[in-house]
């Protein structure tokens, strides 16, 4: 049963809208143990399993399968996700091979269903999520392209959220990069970010799960974050604080009822939780650069005085 609930929540932090199941079938209930609906509009009815020790039933999974879609309580015609607790799941992967629904069934161990949510959680990118979730619907692999797109996609969304999390060493005065880095350490930043999340989490008096690496929101999703670092820029005396915010952060906060733009200093043992509400207007006050990734805008932190900073709003003089 624990582990029923537990990998059903690893499907809403993979963006599915989930429905639990029940731990046990009745005569008159249908016993799926979860269904999905991801963003893309695909279905998926899971069955979780703590073993591969006792066959299973895959007459009765797809069982399930046909009275919901009788009942029209899902759209389509799902596929099946059998997930093991146990990794070791040769018996059962040799039973759905054999069966005649081998092509509507998928099979997964809870542990790299985890490790899928992880890499998930650490990208920015919503096409890395899409593509993480199409690894879960029965897919033809003679041709490995598009596995091959799904892990490069993956890899290089990490990468670059990585980057951006880093910031440059030198802008110009339009705010163009001149083109060079250095890295602060992601560990630290991921341990400044898990620090500032849990004092705003405790303020607003909420559960504040991850959804990508900078973004965060409550299980009903009303309260959201967007959450960046910066280090100190010592080069830079006029604006030693600089972050990039990108439209699809804009988006997600606008979505909430109770949304915060948070600005973390590596430096300072304090962050800055501004009100989406406060924020966006001033959007058009802010610089900008585009590349062939779309536009983002330019955040900047003064210090005007020792302990007093300030939002530069450059466009606005």
């Amino acid at each position: 049963m624990v582990l029923q609930d537990l990998i059903n929540e690893l499907g809403r932090r993979l963006d599915y809208s989930v429905t639990n199941g029940r731990y046990q079938g009745t005569a008159n209930k249908i016993g799926f143990d979860g269904i999905w609906v991801s963003p893309e509009g695909a279905t998926i009815i899971v069955e979780v399993k703590t073993t591969d020790t006792y066959r299973i039933a895959l007459e009765t999974i797809i069982g399930y399968r046909e009275k919901l879609m009788a009942g029209r309580q899902v759209n389509g015609k799902p596929s099946v996700l059998i997930v093991v607790g146990r990794e070791d799941t040769g018996e059962l992967e040799a039973q759905v091979r054999g069966s005649r629904h081998a092509w509507d069934i998928r099979l997964i161990s809870a542990d790299a269903l985890a490790k899928l949510v992880q890499l998930k959680e650490n990208s920015e990118s919503p096409d890395t999520g899409r593509k993480i979730r199409s690894l879960l619907t029965p897919m033809e692999y003679t041709r490995l392209d598009a596995m091959v797109d799904v892990m490069f996609t993956a890899a290089t969304d990490v990468e670059a959220a990585i980057v951006e999390d880093e910031d440059e060493d030198e802008v110009g005065e339009d705010d163009k990069p001149k083109g060079v880095w250095q890295f602060t350490d992601s560990g630290l930043l991921d341990r400044k970010r898990g620090e500032i999340i849990s004092a705003l989490a405790r303020s607003i008096g909420a559960n504040l799960i991850k959804k990508s690496r900078a973004l965060f929101w409550d299980s009903d999703h009303e309260k959201r974050v967007a959450c960046t670092i910066s280090k100190r820029y010592t080069k830079r005396s006029s604006y030693p604080y600089w972050y990039a915010y990108h439209p699809q952060w804009d988006e997600f906060l606008r979505d909430g009822n109770l949304s915060f733009l948070v600005l973390g200093c590596m430096d300072l043992p304090f962050a800055f939780s501004i009100p989406w509400k406060t924020f966006h207007p001033l959007l058009g006050t802010l610089n900008t650069t585009t590349t062939d990734k779309g536009t983002y805008w330019h955040i900047h932190l003064t210090e005007i005085e020792p302990r007093a900073y300030a939002l530069i709003l450059p466009k606005r003089g």
